[in-house]
């Protein structure tokens, strides 16, 4: 790929103000809905760029190539779910409501970000060889860790939590019902007749997920 020395000029079609954040944001938003249609393998820059009616040298300009775009696209999505878990004020709540807090976040992320888990199972598809290259993620999620060990320690303090709990086990148990339950909804759906996006089955399954990872971690 050719070196690119200053920014191409913005598509004739659609002439934009000089925003760069904003125009990596819309190439990384439309990037995001080829990647969840085609997987990386069959995901085109070109359609990237019609999607965002730019071309594909701004595109090459602002990531390098399309994987670079790929993994800055995982990066977005783990961040935007981390960026999220920052905010719950989660040191402010007493230990087992910060659990019930973070599992129910945790629920609803997965079940409102369909975009998330599909490039997750896509990621995962290519052994995780992406992931790989980011530090960025790697660092975001082990600050969701020390904040879920945090509680977790809070709790065996007050005398409500076990000792010895590790939290990577804590988040495996929360992420893998909240995660399957999307990832599989389509299959496990029409195998057992049962409709997933039911408002009131969706609360019954918060509940349930909420109540198995209290019974888990309390005394």
């Amino acid at each position: 790929m050719n070196e690119i020395a200053e920014p191409p000029v913005a598509n004739a079609r659609n002439p934009r103000k000089n925003n760069p954040e904003k125009t990596r944001e819309d190439i990384l938003r439309a990037a995001i809905a080829e990647f969840v249609s085609e997987g990386l393998s069959g995901a085109r820059v070109d359609a990237i760029a019609e999607r965002t009616h730019t071309s594909k040298r701004m595109i090459y300009y602002y990531f390098g190539s399309k994987e670079q775009l790929y993994v800055e696209v995982l990066e977005k999505l783990y961040g935007d779910i981390r960026k999220t878990e920052s905010e719950l004020h989660l040191t402010e709540l007493e230990p087992r409501e910060a659990i019930r807090r973070t599992v129910e976040f945790a629920f609803d992320h997965h079940d409102r970000n369909g975009d998330f888990v599909r490039i997750v199972s896509v990621e995962n598809i290519h052994h995780g060889e992406y992931v790989k290259k980011s530090t960025a993620i790697r660092s975001m999620s082990n600050t969701m860790l020390h904040s879920l060990a945090e509680i977790l320690r809070r709790g065996e303090a007050a005398g409500v939590f076990r000792s010895g709990i590790d939290p990577l086990d804590v988040h495996l148990l929360i992420s893998s019902f909240c995660f399957y339950r999307m990832s599989n909804r389509h299959t496990f759906g029409e195998i057992f007749q049962i409709d997933l996006a039911d408002e009131q089955i969706k609360q019954r399954h918060k509940q349930m997920i909420c109540e198995a990872v209290l019974r888990y971690i309390q005394v």
